[in-house]
């Protein structure tokens, strides 16, 4: 389970690289078209279409790896069974955000999936299909929450955590910033 969960993680990050090195290839693909009077119909859709799908399926990874804006400063302070509770607690209302998050962008994707509703710009696509990168990226976001929730349950440092450390280690104080 645990191999299937990484993987999960690092296909949605290497997916929402994906779409950056997507929007970097349509940009340069636009610019060089200018100079020679071509045109990309409908570039600024797919643009704003891969700028989301780059934002959250890259929730889940950036997370796991500690690079979330969290509230590890006050976390950090605690020792023991307080932190213990303190990170309980900060990932169970986390569970709860997310969780409701999800079940509101499956109603948003769902509704305009039932009526049919068409993107408004120059590619006519069900809006749905772009807007499944939203429910995709917050679902793997949520089973990375409840995947730390549980192993701070069974008393294991949360991945975040080690990520931290291990940067820390290596002398890369990057995210103090």
């Amino acid at each position: 389970m645990r191999r299937a969960l990484d993987w999960l993680y690092g296909a949605s990050g290497a997916f929402a690289a994906l779409c950056l090195a997507g929007i970097c290839g349509l940009m340069l693909a636009q610019a060089i078209g200018r100079e020679f009077s071509l045109l990309i119909r409908g570039a600024d859709d797919i643009t704003a279409w891969l700028c989301a799908a780059a934002s959250f399926f890259a929730l889940g990874h950036t997370f796991r790896h500690g690079e979330l804006v969290r509230v590890g400063l006050w976390i950090d302070m605690l020792k023991g069974r307080a932190r213990w509770w303190a990170e309980i607690a900060a990932l169970t209302i986390t569970a709860l955000f997310v969780g409701y998050m999800l079940w509101a962008v499956g109603r948003f994707v769902y509704d305009s999936w039932q009526f049919r509703e068409v993107a408004q710009g120059l590619i006519r696509v069900p809006i749905w299909i772009p807007q499944l990168s939203f429910l995709l990226g917050v679902l793997i976001f949520f089973v990375a929450v409840l995947d730390e929730w549980v192993a701070v349950l069974r008393r294991q440092k949360p991945a975040y955590q080690i990520a931290e450390e291990a940067r820390r280690a290596s002398g890369d104080f990057s995210e103090l910033t």
